[in-house]
């Protein structure tokens, strides 16, 4: 088994290996991988983060030991929390942009340090490691910061995020790891059974006619949802749906409400 971790901002993942094929999700900067297929000029990579496979350009790949990906789950997980923040590697020229929910495998507060493989970095900007108060406060604050960013089916970064990816990324950067698509992110937490009983950083989820879940939102406060549509905005929200406050139109049939966070801080 062969073992990757990205060393650049942002690596498109593909549903099949070719340039043309969907893309299901992105790589951000120091994600970590398993290569569990490959072919002259792809990888099929499994994601550590949320268990999710598809397909990366060999050129992509940047490997690592086995002993390096078995020690990054050991570590406590830093995250980028900038939309963009400056990375120098300590050798070299090559300055670059990483985007928030950007991990910093083995970072030294100390001297402001982390490292990928045998480079070293440093960073400026915003990193936090696994919140453990404030996290619904944390997570609306992160969210607004994706205000207008457009949306992008597979995206993962302020540059383009689908509705998924951004709730997936927001979770990320309060220390809680979800999975990737809508689906499988409404079977986690506890049911939420009123709007008016949902908090700041609970999800909500959409369906469409044939009942299957296309769509989620991060609730914002009182009858306020954050969600990916088109671009990041917010709406009106209540028991029927998501009320576009620009069309006067529902645009989402609600579903179900999802409280992951246990608590109400």
């Amino acid at each position: 088994m062969r073992y990757g971790i990205s060393n650049l901002s942002i690596v498109p993942v593909r549903t099949d290996p070719n340039e043309t094929s969907e893309m299901t999700t992105q790589i951000l900067f120091g994600e970590h991988y398993s290569i569990v297929d490959e072919n002259k000029k792809w990888c099929k990579v499994l994601l550590a983060l949320d268990e999710s496979t598809g397909w990366i350009d060999q050129k992509m790949v940047n490997e690592i030991s086995e002993k390096s990906y078995l020690q990054l789950a050991q570590h406590p997980l830093t995250v980028t929390t900038n939309p963009f923040n400056i990375v120098q590697p300590e050798k070299g020229y090559g300055n670059f942009l990483i985007v928030a929910g950007s991990s910093l495998p083995f970072y030294k507060a100390s001297n402001n340090t982390f490292r990928i493989g045998e480079e070293s970095y440093t960073i400026q900007g915003e990193r936090i490691v696994a919140a453990k108060k404030n996290i619904r406060n944390l997570m609306i604050e992160n969210a607004l910061k994706y205000f207008n960013s457009p949306y992008l089916w597979g995206g993962r970064s302020p540059f383009g995020v689908d509705c998924s990816g951004l709730s997936q990324v927001l979770y990320k950067m309060a220390g809680l790891q979800i999975p990737r698509e809508a689906g499988k992110q409404a079977l986690l937490g506890e049911n939420i059974t009123f709007v008016e009983e949902a908090l700041p950083g609970d999800l909500a989820f959409f369906d469409n006619e044939e009942g299957k879940i296309v769509h989620v939102g991060i609730i914002w406060e009182k009858n306020k949802i954050i969600h990916s549509s088109g671009k990041v905005r917010i709406d009106n929200i209540d028991h029927f749906g998501i009320y576009n406050i620009d069309t006067g139109r529902y645009s989402h049939q609600m579903r179900l409400m999802r409280r992951i966070i246990t608590t109400n801080d």
